[in-house]
């Protein structure tokens, strides 16, 4: 949806391509922003399995106006399904929407998710440049001399880092931040087809090792699993995986042990610790800002990560185009964020604890209600 036209700002470099940055390029770019791109990959590829798509993240959106476009590829849903990990089942939770007009809750394929940003990106006539990073980035009063990974370089009126965890653009430009930290929680996922039978979402709980089940598509589902974190020095290559998941497995009844019965090599696994951090403020330096995982990571608990990224990227463009001046503009739009961020992040990191400690189902419970029903108030 196109906004207030942000006056102060003529040009704008978004580092980073994923869900993130690609939010806050259109949120930009419809408010008449001449907005570049850049993505490390030289393929601008997504790897990833299904993505849950909350209540609040199809508000956000929704706000991008890609909700239909979500709606049609993925699997729209209202119940959540709770099963004993061997199957028998405890409860089957109707979750409302959060405002009219809004699906309630779903899943999609995170590559698919990726196409629909990518085609907005490109109906917006939005340059983008692939296989480029940045390596120096230097506030000029008025905006940011950028030098690039094939050192050419340009001028631009701000810098949006939104480049993961991994944040190149923090590392140049924000020294007082520190890389995330471990969790000491592990999360698998399995791409794979749809059990028989599924109709919703699933959690299977009252083992070591919680694992859940979201639809994707007509006929695609993903599986997560989190498990405690145990360091190695090497990566598991696809056997390992395959052969460590089965094995996680192996108590397991209902669809999670249908899918376990029924996994393939062919099925795409992916193992990845866990890391989370809210970076201190502030989060931007003169005309260079951050935002999603370069700012604010978090742990899948909540699965907001994603929202919470388009989110900010739908903020930093509403407050700029308030505000009198870009420097204005960015500390609305920290201010209004950080709270936000920093509830959700702590919420996370405290189920995941309460998990690795086999903490009171109860309290577990009232961590996850509480922090669901702030993350539906309005962003």
């Amino acid at each position: 949806m196109s906004g207030q036209s942000i006056e102060s700002l003529a040009t704008a470099l978004v580092v980073g391509g994923g869900i993130g940055g690609m939010a806050a390029a259109i949120s930009l770019a419809e408010r008449g922003v001449a907005v570049e791109l850049i993505d490390l990959d030289p393929a601008w590829r997504v790897y990833g399995a299904g993505i849950t798509i909350t209540g609040p993240t199809l508000r956000a959106y929704r706000e991008l106006g890609l909700l239909d476009q979500i709606k049609t590829a993925g699997a729209i849903t209202n119940r959540t399904s709770l099963f004993r990990h061997d199957g028998s089942l405890i409860a089957v939770l109707e979750e409302p929407a959060i405002e009219e007009g809004l699906p309630a809750t779903g899943g999609i394929m995170r590559p698919i998710l990726h196409r629909i940003m990518q085609t907005r990106v490109r109906e917006l006539a939005i340059p983008v440049r692939l296989g480029l990073t940045v390596t120096a980035l230097e506030n000029t009063g008025s905006g940011v001399a950028v030098t690039f990974s094939d050192a050419s370089r340009g001028d631009y009126d701000l810098v949006v880092g939104a480049d993961s965890i991994h944040s190149r653009v923090r590392e140049i430009a924000f020294p007082h931040m520190a890389p995330p930290v471990p969790t000491g929680q592990g999360c698998w996922r399995i791409s794979i087809r749809k059990p028989p039978g599924l109709d919703g979402a699933e959690f299977y709980l009252g083992h070591d090792n919680p694992c859940g089940i979201t639809a994707c598509g007509p006929d695609a589902v993903y599986m997560w699993m989190l498990t405690p974190h145990q360091p190695r020095e090497t990566f598991m290559d696809e056997a390992e995986l395959f052969a460590a998941l089965h094995d996680l497995l192996r108590d397991f009844g209902g669809n999670a042990g249908w899918i376990r019965d029924t996994m393939t090599r062919e099925d795409w696994i992916n193992y990845r610790p866990l890391a989370a951090a809210l970076q201190p403020g502030p989060w931007f330096a003169g005309r260079i800002v951050l935002l999603g995982d370069a700012a604010h990571a978090t742990t899948p608990h909540l699965a907001s990560g994603a929202g919470m990224a388009v989110e900010s990227g739908i903020v930093l463009a509403q407050e700029l185009a308030r505000a009198g001046t870009v420097e204005s503009g960015l500390q609305a739009y920290q201010d209004r964020r950080f709270g936000r961020c920093r509830d959700m992040i702590e919420s996370s990191i405290a189920i995941g604890r309460l998990q690795l400690e086999h903490g009171d189902p109860a309290a577990h419970k009232a961590l996850l209600e509480g922090a669901l029903a702030r993350l539906n108030q309005p962003f």
